[in-house]
């Protein structure tokens, strides 16, 4: 994909961090090559695509100004793993839904996730350099400008509900997706800035901030699915189940491998959390502790999808999958 952003110069009077010129980047790891594998034989690629391209649509559905547009681009449209997407399409499939009907949701979780990376990365928060193998949207572009593009993708996330989905269903999927970003500001402000109820031991306080920090959008990707294709209470429960079970064991599968991956193989900074003190599992489990309770959490996340039947396969797959992911 063309760098979006190239060649563009920050707007005019822009205060704050500078684009950077020497930023050097990792060269790609081959570990990324065997990732990139799995993730096609489990069909992941072909899902993602199809994301990444209701995303651009979503993006070009609206005049922004040129450098408004080419930083969403350069945030959105950039490298990941498109988990959140993909878990909408896979819950409404295991539910009987119909891929179509569950894009727009898919669409809007991705931009209210790629929201919060940006917003993430600046100086005042974890004040990174690198994010999916690139320098980060305020190094590459400038601090206002990335600040104004997250902004933009956290309301055009809800322009893109309000313009496709109808009916009480639309009421519904705003509620999920706006409480789940609440939650997930609210796990962020727990893991920058403390704030937990007094005489909660550490891994209490673990279990809090990625409650809500991370499996926030997981667990509420799961319930959009559902509801996009009229899941039953039933198989919403069994899907939130799984939603918070894999969430939690997506950030400990993150926590390890930023102790155990380097910055060139992972393609962000390499042990950030410990450097800036923060609570992980690792540090309070262990490394050993830590691949246990992931253990526990695939055990948990693939239980909840019993009374789903045949269905869930996929969702089986993916958790498998992200279980023993290398980055």
């Amino acid at each position: 994909m063309p760098d979006a952003l190239a060649g563009a110069t920050p707007l005019s009077g822009e205060r704050g961090t500078r684009p950077s010129q020497n930023l050097q980047l990792p060269p790609m790891s081959t570990a990324t090559q065997g990732h990139d594998e799995a993730a096609e034989a489990l069909g992941l690629a072909v899902i993602a695509s199809e994301v990444n391209q209701n995303l651009a649509e979503a993006i070009a559905s609206r005049a922004f100004p040129r450098e408004l547009d080419a930083a969403i681009r350069y945030a959105l449209l950039g490298a990941g793993k498109r988990l959140r997407p993909i878990l909408v399409l896979l819950s409404s499939d295991a539910v009987g839904g119909r891929r179509q009907d569950a894009m727009a949701a898919a669409v809007a979780i991705e931009m209210i996730h790629c929201f919060s990376l940006v917003h993430d990365d600046l100086p005042a928060m974890d004040d990174d350099d690198l994010r999916r193998g690139r320098p980060t949207l305020h190094r590459h572009a400038g601090e206002a400008i990335a600040i104004l593009a997250g902004d933009a993708m956290n309301t055009l996330a809800f322009e893109v509900i309000a313009n496709q989905i109808t009916g009480e269903k639309a009421g519904r999927i705003v509620r999920e997706l706006s409480v789940a970003t609440d939650d997930m500001i609210a796990g962020q402000v727990l893991d920058t800035l403390g704030g937990f109820e007094p005489g909660l031991a550490d891994h209490q306080r673990l279990v809090t901030v990625h409650r809500n920090k991370t499996a926030a959008l997981l667990r509420a990707s799961c319930r959009m699915g559902a509801i996009c294709a009229g899941g039953n209470d039933a198989q919403l429960e069994a899907l939130t189940s799984y939603g918070e079970s894999i969430g939690l064991m997506f950030q400990a599968v993150d926590d390890l491998l930023d102790v155990t991956q380097t910055t060139q193989h992972l393609g962000k900074t390499a042990q950030k959390d410990a450097a800036q003190g923060k609570l992980t599992y690792p540090e309070v489990l262990g490394v050993e502790g830590s691949r246990a309770e992931i253990h526990r959490l695939h055990a948990a996340a693939d239980a909840s999808l019993e009374s789903l039947g045949p269905g869930a396969g996929p969702l089986r797959d993916l958790c498998a999958y992200m279980a023993v992911r290398t980055r």
